[in-house]
Protein backbone atom coordinates (compact mmCIF):
# COMPACT_ATOMS: atom_id res chain seq x y z
CA UNK A 1 0.00 0.00 0.00
CA UNK A 2 1.12 3.54 -0.74
CA UNK A 3 -0.03 6.80 0.77
CA UNK A 4 -0.79 9.86 -1.36
CA UNK A 5 2.91 10.77 -1.34
CA UNK A 6 3.82 7.31 -2.69
CA UNK A 7 5.34 6.19 0.62
CA UNK A 8 5.02 2.52 1.52
CA UNK A 9 2.55 1.94 4.37
CA UNK A 10 3.58 -1.01 6.54
CA UNK A 11 2.42 0.02 10.03
CA UNK A 12 -1.02 -0.26 11.64
CA UNK A 13 -2.23 0.91 15.06
CA UNK A 14 -5.28 -0.80 16.50
CA UNK A 15 -7.12 0.69 19.45
CA UNK A 16 -8.61 -2.27 21.32
CA UNK A 17 -10.53 -0.30 23.97
CA UNK A 18 -11.51 3.20 25.01
CA UNK A 19 -11.18 2.30 28.70
CA UNK A 20 -8.24 3.10 30.96
CA UNK A 21 -7.20 2.46 34.53
CA UNK A 22 -5.95 6.06 34.91
CA UNK A 23 -7.74 9.40 34.63
CA UNK A 24 -4.98 11.59 33.19
CA UNK A 25 -5.77 15.29 33.13
CA UNK A 26 -4.80 15.67 29.45
CA UNK A 27 -6.94 12.73 28.35
CA UNK A 28 -9.92 12.40 30.66
CA UNK A 29 -12.18 15.18 31.94
CA UNK A 30 -12.61 15.14 35.74
CA UNK A 31 -16.21 13.94 35.36
CA UNK A 32 -15.22 11.18 32.92
CA UNK A 33 -16.36 10.41 29.39
CA UNK A 34 -19.13 8.32 27.93
CA UNK A 35 -17.63 4.91 27.23
CA UNK A 36 -18.52 2.72 24.29
CA UNK A 37 -20.73 -0.30 24.88
CA UNK A 38 -18.78 -3.54 24.85
CA UNK A 39 -20.88 -4.73 21.91
CA UNK A 40 -19.72 -1.71 19.88
CA UNK A 41 -16.04 -2.63 20.19
CA UNK A 42 -14.49 -4.73 17.46
CA UNK A 43 -14.51 -8.39 18.44
CA UNK A 44 -11.28 -10.37 18.45
CA UNK A 45 -12.51 -12.12 15.30
CA UNK A 46 -13.04 -8.76 13.58
CA UNK A 47 -9.64 -7.45 14.67
CA UNK A 48 -7.93 -10.65 13.53
CA UNK A 49 -9.75 -10.68 10.19
CA UNK A 50 -8.95 -7.03 9.50
CA UNK A 51 -5.32 -7.55 10.46
CA UNK A 52 -5.07 -10.54 8.11
CA UNK A 53 -6.39 -8.36 5.28
CA UNK A 54 -3.98 -5.56 6.19
CA UNK A 55 -1.00 -7.93 6.26
CA UNK A 56 -2.04 -9.28 2.85
CA UNK A 57 -1.89 -5.66 1.60
CA UNK A 58 1.61 -5.08 2.95
CA UNK A 59 1.26 -4.26 6.64
CA UNK A 60 4.12 -5.90 8.54
CA UNK A 61 3.96 -4.06 11.88
CA UNK A 62 1.00 -3.74 14.27
CA UNK A 63 0.79 -1.80 17.53
CA UNK A 64 -2.07 -2.37 19.99
CA UNK A 65 -3.23 0.74 21.83
CA UNK A 66 -6.23 1.98 23.78
CA UNK A 67 -7.25 3.65 26.16
CA UNK A 68 -5.16 1.17 28.09
CA UNK A 69 -5.05 -2.07 26.05
CA UNK A 70 -4.28 -4.25 29.07
CA UNK A 71 -7.75 -3.56 30.51
CA UNK A 72 -9.33 -5.30 27.50
CA UNK A 73 -10.64 -8.65 28.66
CA UNK A 74 -8.58 -11.58 27.32
CA UNK A 75 -5.95 -9.31 25.74
CA UNK A 76 -3.41 -12.16 25.82
CA UNK A 77 -5.71 -14.23 23.58
CA UNK A 78 -5.87 -11.36 21.08
CA UNK A 79 -2.08 -11.05 21.07
CA UNK A 80 -1.76 -14.79 20.46
CA UNK A 81 -4.22 -14.63 17.57
CA UNK A 82 -2.48 -11.70 15.93
CA UNK A 83 1.03 -13.07 16.51
CA UNK A 84 0.08 -16.20 14.57
CA UNK A 85 -0.77 -14.26 11.39
CA UNK A 86 1.72 -15.25 8.71
CA UNK A 87 3.61 -12.24 7.40
CA UNK A 88 3.18 -10.11 10.51
CA UNK A 89 6.76 -9.35 11.48
CA UNK A 90 6.31 -7.08 14.49
CA UNK A 91 3.58 -6.94 17.13
CA UNK A 92 3.89 -4.24 19.78
CA UNK A 93 1.74 -2.77 22.55
CA UNK A 94 1.64 0.71 24.07
CA UNK A 95 0.70 0.75 27.76
CA UNK A 96 0.92 2.89 30.87
CA UNK A 97 2.75 -0.08 32.42
CA UNK A 98 0.66 -0.49 35.55
CA UNK A 99 -0.79 -3.89 34.62
CA UNK A 100 2.43 -5.35 33.21
CA UNK A 101 3.26 -7.32 36.39
CA UNK A 102 0.05 -9.25 35.75
CA UNK A 103 0.46 -9.66 31.96
CA UNK A 104 4.09 -9.29 30.78
CA UNK A 105 5.11 -12.95 30.92
CA UNK A 106 1.93 -14.20 29.24
CA UNK A 107 2.11 -11.48 26.56
CA UNK A 108 5.69 -12.49 25.72
CA UNK A 109 4.70 -16.17 25.51
CA UNK A 110 1.73 -15.22 23.31
CA UNK A 111 4.05 -13.60 20.76
CA UNK A 112 4.20 -9.92 21.64
CA UNK A 113 7.55 -8.59 20.41
CA UNK A 114 7.79 -5.12 21.96
CA UNK A 115 6.37 -3.01 24.78
CA UNK A 116 6.18 0.76 24.67
CA UNK A 117 5.51 2.33 28.08
CA UNK A 118 4.13 5.85 28.31
CA UNK A 119 5.28 7.76 31.37
CA UNK A 120 4.41 11.40 31.93
CA UNK A 121 7.08 12.33 34.44
CA UNK A 122 9.69 10.82 36.75
CA UNK A 123 8.43 12.87 39.69
CA UNK A 124 6.13 10.73 41.87
CA UNK A 125 4.01 13.63 43.14
CA UNK A 126 3.61 15.09 39.68
CA UNK A 127 2.70 11.64 38.28
CA UNK A 128 -0.07 11.28 40.86
CA UNK A 129 -1.31 14.78 40.02
CA UNK A 130 -1.34 14.15 36.26
CA UNK A 131 -2.96 10.70 36.44
CA UNK A 132 -5.32 11.59 39.30
CA UNK A 133 -5.07 8.02 40.63
CA UNK A 134 -1.70 6.59 39.63
CA UNK A 135 1.33 5.59 41.66
CA UNK A 136 4.61 5.82 39.75
CA UNK A 137 5.96 2.85 41.73
CA UNK A 138 3.41 0.69 39.89
CA UNK A 139 4.88 1.79 36.55
CA UNK A 140 8.39 0.92 37.76
CA UNK A 141 7.10 -2.53 38.78
CA UNK A 142 5.67 -2.85 35.28
CA UNK A 143 9.00 -1.96 33.70
CA UNK A 144 10.72 -4.58 35.86
CA UNK A 145 8.11 -7.19 34.91
CA UNK A 146 8.60 -6.44 31.21
CA UNK A 147 12.37 -6.81 31.59
CA UNK A 148 11.98 -10.06 33.50
CA UNK A 149 9.62 -11.40 30.80
CA UNK A 150 12.31 -10.77 28.19
CA UNK A 151 11.19 -7.59 26.48
CA UNK A 152 14.49 -6.00 25.47
CA UNK A 153 14.75 -3.17 24.78
CA UNK A 154 11.70 -1.59 26.34
CA UNK A 155 10.83 1.77 24.87
CA UNK A 156 9.75 4.27 27.49
CA UNK A 157 8.24 7.54 26.30
CA UNK A 158 8.68 10.23 28.92
CA UNK A 159 6.91 13.51 28.38
CA UNK A 160 7.69 15.99 31.11
CA UNK A 161 4.70 18.06 32.17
Amino acid sequence: MLDRYKRHINYLRISVTDRCNLRCTYCMPADGVKLMKHDDLLSFEEIESFTQLAVAKGISKVRLTGGEPLVRKNIVELVQRLASIEGLEDLALTTNGILLPQFAEDLKKAGLKRVNISLDTLNADRYCEITRTGNIKDVFKGIEAAQKAGFHPIKINIVFY
